[in-house]
């Protein structure tokens, strides 16, 4: 059947009509898509902005009244951050950026080599704010790290001058409560830590609360092997067998000083305290040399065999004396966890150690006591005698 040419051009109309509303609504749905495409990206944008941290860097800034113009360093406190950062200062202000790999701790250097310690990651906005007259009370914010040591230390300046005692219970309130902060690094190692002796059993027990983020640290690392080695040579302990050449190169052991105490002094040609130390060790030397259950031996943390040698004749060291050239490597200095110098350890006859970094008055104490125990020994021992012979006497027929 054939179509009119009216009926045709209507039909094109339509087809054209149809064809223009499709391409049309193809097109909105494109244009549509597209729009919600950048706003997607757009919200992506402003989310990474304002909800995450955006850049590798972190921003510094600060003003301590009354500082002037002085140039600041910025340094690792361990190798996690293992550079040196320059800081100038003018009219009390400063600005830097850093850019830290991680999470790190940190020492805020200044020019009269006072220090003080903040915790800075990727992102951070630290600031920092003081007096150059109280250079160990600032206020630090830009992440929880630094905003809780800042508030401990506020509340330690509201104690007024507070007790040993009081700061490590504080220290420990804090360590406990915060398990993962990096401040506890900090007060677990200013107020356990460095003391002059230490109480290792409770460090551990501080410890066991952390993270295991923070005991990855190396820090909490090593001071877990240190406190294994302490362990193994506190006193009551068995010391390690050691060998040792002396100056003229013959094996120095233990049991060289068989049947004898012995007390054993660590020091180094290099070591002004312990050269002065030595001092003391030849008045020992001059009143037991004649002791013959008494012996002096020097360990030298010596790397220079010529300089130890000429530091033994300048001293006038006349008792034995060794060292392996390996300084704090050396495998004694391990065994007996010898950590600063001078220092010294006494070994009972059997090898137990019977006390460690001994004064010259606690030396001469714990020889007035071995003596009163020998006499006590020795009468008890003659009593003994009288009174078997007494019995023998009057029991014979």
């Amino acid at each position: 059947m054939k179509r009119s040419a009216r009926h045709r051009n209507m039909s094109g109309i339509f087809f054209y009509s149809h064809q223009k509303e499709v391409f049309s609504r193809r097109s909105i749905r494109k244009r549509t898509g597209m729009k919600k495409i950048y706003l997607a990206y757009f919200l992506i944008i402003m989310l990474s902005a304002c909800g995450g941290k955006s850049s590798d860097t972190v921003s510094l800034s600060g003003e301590i009244k009354g500082l002037g113009n002085d140039t600041l360093y910025i340094y690792g406190a361990d190798e996690m951050y293992d550079r040196m950062d320059t800081l100038p200062v003018e009219n009390g202000k400063f600005a830097k950026t850093l850019s830290p790999d991680t999470l790190v701790a940190a020492w805020l250097l200044f020019s009269d080599g006072s220090r003080y310690p903040f915790f800075m990651d990727k992102g951070d906005k630290i600031h920092i704010k003081g007096s150059a007259a109280e250079l160990n009370s600032m206020e630090i914010t830009g992440n929880p790290h630094n905003e809780e040591l800042t508030a401990f230390r506020k509340e330690l300046k509201g104690l007024g001058k507070p007790s040993e005692k009081v700061l490590e219970e504080k220290a420990g309130k804090f360590i406990n409560e915060h398990h993962s902060s990096l401040a506890s690094i900090y007060l677990l190692d200013k107020y356990f830590a460095q003391k002059e002796k230490p109480d290792y059993t409770l460090i551990k027990q501080l410890t066991e609360h952390m993270t295991g983020e923070l005991k990855d640290r190396p820090y909490i690392d090593g001071l877990l092997d240190r406190i294994q080695e302490e362990e193994k040579a506190a006193t009551g302990k068995t010391a390690a067998y050691f060998r040792l050449p002396n100056a003229e190169g013959k094996q120095i052991t233990r049991s060289n000083f068989k049947d004898q105490y012995l007390l054993i002094h660590f020091w180094a040609s290099w070591d002004t305290v312990s050269r002065d130390s030595n001092a003391v060790y030849r008045r020992i030397y001059r009143k037991e040399q004649k002791n013959k259950k008494f012996a002096l031996l020097g360990i030298s943390l010596d790397l220079n065999k010529d300089n130890w040698k000429k530091a033994i004749e300048t001293d006038t060291l006349k008792w034995e004396q060794a060292c392996d050239l390996s300084g704090w490597e050396s495998g004694v200095v391990k065994q007996l966890a010898i950590r600063t110098l001078p220092a010294n350890v006494l070994l009972s006859p059997s090898g137990r150690i019977e006390g460690k970094n001994l004064s010259e008055a606690a030396e001469r104490h714990r020889r007035t006591r071995e003596e009163r125990k020998r006499k006590e020994e020795g009468d008890r021992e003659r009593k003994e005698k009288e009174t078997i012979t007494f019995l023998s006497v009057i029991t014979k027929p």
